[in-house]
């Protein structure tokens, strides 16, 4: 079972190439490890997928004008809040601009709430780890076999019973619970490194 990680730049490799208008690969590696995270966290303001999209787009627009002389300096903050800074600036932006009557949703809320954002901290720390589990995730498929993947998935993911999960993968109980205790120790391992390359 191999421990590398998916062939990605380190982080601030990633931020020094976004420094660079023109390096559309940086800008698409970005769009790509991070257009969930600002999607989901969109989402949880009460923006419409549409909406959701234009964010990511938005925020990669006022990132592109901000980077030419950004420096990374984990001293003085971290990219995360970073991030969250200019992903909230951007969904403040597209929640004032929308007239009253849109501004209501499905449920007859106000979407003008969001821009108040009662609960902005705890969203975005909540989509931040989950951002961070799918990225381990990526890892874990590639440095897990099948049945290793299938019974972690059974029993600690969907909680079916290990017995009937051992029977079915024709595995062991004892195999069910190996699986699970080595892949949640990985994604443990994954979720630190990567918590400690992004501050």
């Amino acid at each position: 079972m191999s421990r590398s990680t998916p062939n990605e730049s380190t982080h601030v490799t990633l931020l020094a190439r976004l420094r660079e208008p023109a390096d559309q690969a940086a800008w698409r590696e970005f769009c790509d490890r991070y257009g969930e995270l600002i999607r989901a966290f969109a989402r949880r303001r009460g923006l419409q997928s549409t909406d959701c999209d234009d964010v990511v787009q938005d925020t990669l627009i006022s990132m592109t004008k901000s980077m030419p002389g950004f420096e990374y300096d984990p001293q003085k903050g971290s990219f995360r809040a970073y991030l969250k800074t200019v992903v909230r600036n951007v969904i403040f932006r597209k929640l004032s601009q929308k007239p009253l009557a849109q501004s209501l949703d499905m449920d007859g809320a106000r979407r003008d709430s969001a821009i108040a954002a009662p609960n902005e901290e705890n969203d975005w720390e909540t989509e931040w780890r989950q951002y961070h589990l799918r990225i381990a995730m990526r890892s874990i498929e590639a440095e897990f076999n099948d049945k290793d993947r299938a019974a972690f998935d059974a029993y600690a993911v969907r909680g079916c019973d290990a017995r009937e999960t051992a029977a079915r993968l024709l595995l062991t109980v004892d195999q069910i619970y190996q699986a699970k205790s080595r892949i949640v120790r990985r994604i443990a391992e994954l979720v630190e490194a990567q918590v400690q390359e992004e501050g």
